[in-house]
């Protein structure tokens, strides 16, 4: 009985958080068509790389691309402080107990923040596979992060994110003479969940694959 009663409060708990989150989700996606700001939302795993791939991704591309982040944890703001050394326009999120962006924080954000039109905004969940995985932003590209030190079954066990997501980046691809993880099991398994998933391999750390990423980048751009 206690089970049943738990799962109906975490249900209505997440009813709650998808009603909230709808009519701001909107927004956002009119206000990033109205500007024809590329919006990316990137998720993944703590530690799989998000962060450092930001940082490459600004000080690389600045002359290229306009632009602006928004940098989500539950507490600090480490995150931020290593995008603003970019010279990034950013923006932290603090959560809370919520473990993952919801529109309505974003909303928030492009007010204060306000875009540019024809601008890219990547916007950094918080950590984590699941609960990111059903929140729409009012994104118009969704990036899961995952790396070869997670094991090559990640997208067998967490299927939502990576069926929801438009691009599977897998990182730290440098590493891979140090453990066991096989690439091209770990690539068909995202296929298997989401056939029409691009998949990017990459190491922020040699910069191998990178340019591929930059690629996608900017061929997202109308």
């Amino acid at each position: 009985m206690c089970a049943a009663y738990a799962n109906r409060d975490v249900m209505a708990m997440v009813e709650a958080s998808l009603k909230k989150t709808t009519h701001p989700a909107e927004y956002n996606r009119d206000f990033f068509e109205s500007r024809n700001v590329l919006a990316v939302n990137i998720t993944g795993t703590p530690g799989s790389g998000k962060t450092t791939l930001l940082e490459r991704t600004f000080s690389e591309m600045k002359d290229y691309l306009d632009f602006y982040a928004l940098e989500a944890d539950q507490k600090t703001t480490i995150d931020s402080n290593r995008i603003h050394a970019t010279g990034t326009s950013v923006i932290q999120i603090n959560t809370g107990k919520t473990p993952h962006l919801e529109a309505f924080m974003v909303a928030n954000a492009l007010q204060a923040m306000m875009p540019a039109e024809n601008s890219v905004l990547l916007m950094e969940n918080v950590g984590g596979l699941t609960s990111p995985a059903a929140i729409d932003l009012g994104e118009k590209e969704r990036v899961v992060v995952m790396s070869v030190t997670e094991g090559d079954e990640k997208p067998l066990k967490y299927p939502a994110i990576f069926r929801a997501a438009t691009l599977c980046i897998i990182n730290k691809t440098d590493l891979l003479p140090h453990v066991s993880f096989n690439l091209e099991k770990a690539k068909d398994n995202a296929k298997r969940i989401n056939p029409g998933l691009q998949v990017i391999c990459l190491s922020c750390f040699d910069g191998e694959g990178l340019e591929l990423w930059y690629d996608w980048l900017q061929s997202r751009i109308l």
